[in-house]
């Protein structure tokens, strides 16, 4: 059956396993628009340099299986580029291998198979060919080897002549950040110093303290709830002008007060999350990994603390700040939303603390979005889970859709819950963690998390609902919320508003970066967290297009 290996040469081998690994960077010339000749020199030093390394030892299969990185490189590249359509491997990928669940993995696996059959059609046979050559001891002829290493000597040799003459000025940028694999392997290495820092969290924030105290003395009982949304785009919220009523419950009440104008620090969870959950600027990363987060800040305030997730315990700094709650629990199969509200409301008939805080971490619209809602919310129909796919916009915004309806129950049932607590004070801040592209656009992007932005991964969700006696006692703020419903806003808030919305105050708290202050104040320019974990200026340092302006001005936010 596989007669055909036996055809195979070392020297067809070692030009297989040269060609295959040229594939991403091919389609990152193509994707990445960089000037020509830089073009020329990141096609150049990459074919001479995989040239050299295949000619190092006679027996090329050696050479194939020592080059599994090369490989595993190409692959994740080729597989990045279909979901996305340009930018190469980030160092937030790196991160998203290691802090997300394998359902999840298993969920956006099984809707791009076409990308995944490729590099298995691709690299699996280059591999077994390269065990089948090293088994049958076929060696790459001396002569071969040296036209080979010659060549390849020559060709990097050109193409760094070609760079240093065409963009002497900016080699560095170009290496570290266009070049592949260059560029990728740094990004590794800036991926694996975050998880260092992560998981040397505990020495490095261990005699952090907040200093937290209270502004006043509440004789109610207190219950404030913090839900943390996921991949909530704004765009798809019928409050926030969407044509379909994915809020029919939230856009009836006259009790809540919607933030138009919020955008995200990071379009990616492990990120984004604990820079909600932390009081550092976006400026200030890392300060992340020496300060404790929002639990710690209410239990030096004296309340009890719970984290609820519907997400599974992904080993990232989200659980890291979880942890210092009084009780921490993550929820089972099948992970619907609604068990987040069935988790509080039995937590609120056990415990009777006079002071409570809630912090609720939703699936909400992450993909695959079919699975986030039970049966009964399949309003937009069909629905169906689908492959990743242009063709299949249709089913795949329907099934998003869906999953805005769900969390518009969802969050019309913590306010329930919250209400029929007589006399207590008690007030909800719902934030999204980021976004979600949905074919949008000339570009029709898919998903979150890819190393360039949209409007669609930026502009998030973000609403506070609060009681009638929060709002007797606290009406200064209730109406500081009204005034800032469009304030230029991030993230970067949320700990904030939380921390002035139950009167805490710590060296660490910025009152005017809290939604419930009249003085509120962003600082004039907004910041977002970019891959290699810099504060860029929104819009003039992050690379915003002209088709993504439109959409911002389109929905009356100015960058």
């Amino acid at each position: 059956m596989f007669g055909w290996i036996k055809r195979i040469n070392a020297v067809t081998l070692a030009m297989a396993f040269v060609a295959s690994l040229m594939l991403p960077v091919l389609i990152l010339i193509i994707t990445e628009h960089n000037p020509f000749w830089t073009s020329v020199a990141c096609v150049m030093m990459p074919l001479g340099g995989y040239t050299l390394f295949a000619s190092l030892a006679r027996r090329s299969g050696w050479m194939v299986w020592l080059g599994f990185p090369f490989i595993f490189f190409s692959a994740f590249q080729v597989v990045l580029s279909y979901l996305f359509g340009n930018s190469v491997v980030a160092a937030d990928m790196f991160l998203n291998l290691t802090t997300t669940n394998p359902g999840e993995a298993g969920e956006l696996l099984a809707n791009i198979y076409p990308a995944v059959i490729l590099v298995v059609l691709l690299y699996v046979p280059l591999l077994y060919v390269a065990a089948m050559h090293i088994r049958r001891r076929v060696l790459l002829r001396n002569e071969a080897r040296v036209k080979m290493a010659a060549a390849g000597v020559a060709t990097f040799l050109i193409g760094c002549l070609v760079l240093v003459d065409s963009d002497g000025h900016n080699v560095k940028h170009v290496v570290r950040d266009e070049l592949f694999p260059i560029n990728v392997i740094y990004n590794m290495g800036v991926a694996i110093s975050e998880s260092n820092r992560t998981e040397n969290f505990h020495n490095t924030s261990r005699h952090f303290h907040y200093n937290a105290t209270r502004k006043v003395d509440v004789a109610e009982r207190e219950v404030y709830v913090l839900v943390i949304g996921e991949a909530s785009r704004a765009a798809s919220w019928q409050m926030y002008g969407y044509e379909r009523k994915t809020n029919p419950l939230l856009s009836a009440r006259e009790d809540i007060t919607l933030f138009r104008n919020v955008v995200t620090q990071s379009n990616t969870t492990h990120k984004s999350v604990p820079m909600i959950l932390s009081s550092v600027h976006t400026s200030q990363h890392k300060e992340l990994y020496r300060r404790s987060g929002i639990p710690a800040l209410f239990n030096e305030a004296g309340f009890k603390t719970y984290f609820i997730s519907n997400q599974s315990p992904q080993g990232a700094m989200i659980d890291n700040l979880a942890h210092d709650a009084h009780s921490v629990e993550y929820m089972d199969a099948p992970r619907l939303d609604m068990q987040l509200v069935e988790a509080m409301r039995r937590a609120l008939e056990e415990d009777k603390s006079q002071k409570i805080l809630f912090i609720l971490h939703t699936y909400g619209s992450h993909f695959s979005y079919h699975q986030r809602y039970p049966r009964e919310f399949a309003c937009f129909m069909p629905d169906d889970d689908v492959a990743i796919n242009r063709r299949n916009i249709e089913l795949i915004r329907n099934a998003y859709d869906n999953s805005i309806l769900y969390t518009d129950y969802f969050l019309n049932e913590v306010i329930s819950t919250l209400e029929q607590m007589e006399g207590v004070s008690s007030a909800m801040y719902y934030c999204a963690d980021h976004g979600e592209d949905l074919f949008d656009g000339r570009k029709k992007r898919f998903l979150h998390a890819s190393p360039t932005v949209t409007y669609h991964q930026l502009h998030v969700a973000s609403l506070a609902w609060f009681s009638p006696r929060y709002c007797e006692l606290f009406s200064d703020k209730v109406e500081a919320a009204r005034m800032n419903c469009s304030a230029p806003a991030t993230t970067h808030s949320v700990f904030h508003t939380m921390a002035d919305m139950a009167s805490i105050s710590s060296p660490y708290v910025e009152e005017k970066a809290s939604l419930l202050n009249r003085y509120f104040d962003y600082g004039a320019v907004r910041y977002y967290l970019d891959d290699h974990n810099r504060a860029v200026k929104l819009d003039s340092e992050i690379g915003i297009d002209q088709e993504e302006r439109e959409f911002f001005a389109r929905h009356g936010i100015e960058l």
